[in-house]
């Protein structure tokens, strides 16, 4: 199946819709510090103010616990939209009852206060559902980031939508066409590096992705309990030693399924993260007892830009090392670099995966940059997304 779009909307004159966004942005002291899900934002929201009477965009934002609490408001939201658009945005201090029925009457571009201040968001409740999709004639879900949550705003208020009155927005629909390219028809040879610190969150998408691909590259953290899995110490290093036998059985699987298991060969290893005296390029069997391992080496970063080179696929989820800190940041960018030169449909996972190529500057290289770590994961992992399938049902 795929999800319906924009264009299958219909009778869009005089309409009044609800736009589910990610607008979960880092705010400090009332002003927006990283915009980029807003302008994520922005082609789904200008297409429907081209064509609709009333927007009212929703959106969760932080830790908020089901209770209004000033720290989480949308409302610095607000101000970037307007700037962005060039257009007034008007802030409704809830996003359901009376205030936001006289703001749906009144017309215009309007921006709801965040959806989790009430306890019936996270809950699915069907209550709250239909009190948050009652001003409005049709709906559109452009957030992808979290379309793996069975929330109110994303499930049971797209259900009160039927057909031609529902919708997946830009950013959705190019998420959910990339992702099921690599899940679903992948070009051989299918690549899947991975990443970041522990294998245990990630258990799933490796079995996953072992049942489609023809090379795995493992760094990062977690490459740490692959390593102990061999039989190699790793000196004071991150590592998950109950996770030792999903590693085992992960290389197992690699085996049976005539998977090459790429791991690092030569890692870059340190005495601190914060104020390091020594630094140094070892060979996985001689990683000393008392540094840790930061970084994939050049050895291993060759190895993991060789298996990309002539990949038709890619598919990256985290990053290779302690790569926030600049001095452990190469075998993260070298994954990057090497993704920008291949050939083939490359898509990044999201999470901190986005960082590394925005860092590198080959973000625009990529066939696709997913905006949402968690829903990719769970979406290459084999598992329905309860957001998509929403949109989807007929």
């Amino acid at each position: 199946m795929s999800v319906p779009r924009l264009e299958d909307l219909r009778e869009l004159e005089g309409a009044r819709v609800l736009l589910r966004l990610d607008l979960n942005v880092p705010v400090a002291e009332g002003e927006v510090r990283d915009d980029t899900r807003i302008h994520a934002a922005l082609p789904t929201l200008r297409w429907l103010l081209e064509r609709a009477e009333v927007v009212a965009a929703c959106s969760h934002l932080g830790k908020a616990r089901g209770s209004p609490d000033p720290a989480y408001s949308l409302r610095p939201v607000a101000a970037v939209l307007e700037r962005e658009l060039g257009r007034p945005v008007r802030f409704v201090p809830d996003c359901i009852g009376p205030e936001v029925h006289r703001a749906v009457e009144a017309g215009g571009l309007l921006l709801l206060e965040n959806l989790r201040f009430h306890p019936g968001e996270k809950a699915n409740d069907p209550g709250f559902a239909r009190e948050l999709a009652f001003p409005f004639t049709h709906y559109v879900n452009d957030a992808f980031g979290t379309a793996h949550r069975a929330h109110a705003s994303v499930v049971a208020a797209a259900r009160l939508f039927g057909a031609g009155r529902r919708a997946a927005g830009r950013l959705m629909e190019a998420e959910v066409s990339a992702l099921r390219r690599v899940v679903d028809d992948p070009e051989q040879p299918f690549v899947a590096v991975v990443g970041g610190a522990k294998v245990s969150t990630k258990t799933a998408p490796l079995m996953a992705l072992l049942e489609r691909v023809r090379r795995l590259a493992i760094g990062g953290g977690m490459a740490n309990t692959f390593l102990l899995a061999r039989g190699r110490e790793v000196g004071r290093s991150l590592v998950e030693a109950s996770e030792v036998p999903t590693a085992q059985r992960v290389m197992e699987s690699a085996e049976a399924r005539g998977v090459e298991l790429l791991l690092p060969t030569d890692v870059v290893v340190t005495d601190s993260l914060e104020g390091p005296t020594r630094v140094e390029t070892v060979p996985v069997e001689a990683i000393p007892a008392d540094l840790m391992v930061v970084d994939i080496g050049p050895a291993t970063r060759q190895a993991f830009a060789a298996a990309l080179a002539d990949a038709r696929t890619v598919f990256w989820n985290g990053p290779m090392g302690v790569f926030e800190v600049e001095a452990f940041a190469a075998g993260t960018v070298a994954v990057a670099e090497a993704m920008a030169a291949c050939p083939g449909f490359t898509v990044v996972g999201g999470g901190e995966s986005v960082m590394a190529v925005h860092r590198a500057g080959v973000a625009d290289r990529m066939s696709h940059v997913s905006t949402g770590g968690g829903a990719s994961l769970a979406l290459v992992s084999g598992e329905t997304l309860p957001a998509v399938e929403a949109l989807e049902e007929s």
